[in-house]
């Protein structure tokens, strides 16, 4: 049954876009755009696992599933959070140096040879593709969206964490420091085999990371980020 929690993950996913998406369009802020977008490709990559155990295992879902997952994976979230936190310049910049990285390794991937292994099971891998450099790509992303993402809202924790009145900005940040771990987690069991960690970690990450921006969201307090105040 742990095969189709990405099923569950994935309907949230969408629930949680809608939400997102409304917010976005009454602030129009970079960083509600990029936040709608990481829930989005968060969703997309549990739809491909969805796929993966509802129909089998396709070539073209898996390689969207590396794509959305392995490349992609917590960036657009974290880029989300660079225009949270960052200035403009530095914001914009960074994300076109990390979108140019991430469209030339989905080329590679899309490209890349199959080898699927003697009594190979259906199981999604990146173990099975032909040019095996292509994952020396993901670490560089998966970096730099930790220390954006988690090492953020851990940022903003630890500010609010001195101010009385922004105890609720303060747990909203370590909900979102703790969702957005979690995935990285399950993605280190997977690359040790064992992908059903996977589909827990991201489901839990998923709704740790909603009930953060929803305290956040719903605090009467003033943010100590510009882009947030002036919104």
């Amino acid at each position: 049954m742990i095969e189709y929690i990405p099923i569950v993950t994935t309907l949230f996913s969408m629930y949680f876009l809608i939400v997102i998406y409304k917010h976005w369009e009454s602030k129009r802020t970079m960083y509600l755009l990029w936040w709608t977008l990481g829930v989005f490709t968060f969703g997309f990559g549990t739809a491909t696992d969805s796929i993966n155990a509802l129909f089998g295992w396709s070539e073209i879902n898996f390689k969207l599933w590396y794509i959305s997952g392995a490349l992609l994976g917590g960036f657009p979230l974290a880029q989300g959070s660079v225009y949270l936190l960052m200035s403009q310049r530095f914001a914009t910049r960074s994300a076109w140096i990390v979108l140019v990285i991430v469209a030339i390794a989905s080329c590679c991937v899309m490209f890349s040879p199959i080898q699927l292994p003697n009594g190979f099971d259906g199981t999604l891998s990146g173990k099975i593709l032909s040019w095996q450099w292509v994952r020396y790509f993901s670490p560089f992303i998966n970096l730099y969206s930790f220390i954006f993402l988690v090492g953020g809202a851990v940022y903003s924790a630890i500010y609010y964490a001195r101010q009385p009145d922004k105890q609720k900005r303060f747990l909203g940040n370590i909900f979102i420091a703790l969702g957005a771990l979690l995935p990285g987690i399950g993605g280190s069991f997977t690359r040790a085999g064992y992908v059903n960690v996977l589909f827990v970690t991201e489901l839990i990450g998923l709704l740790l990371i909603y009930a953060g921006y929803q305290v956040i969201k719903r605090d009467k307090s003033v943010s100590i980020h510009t882009a947030q105040v002036t919104a």
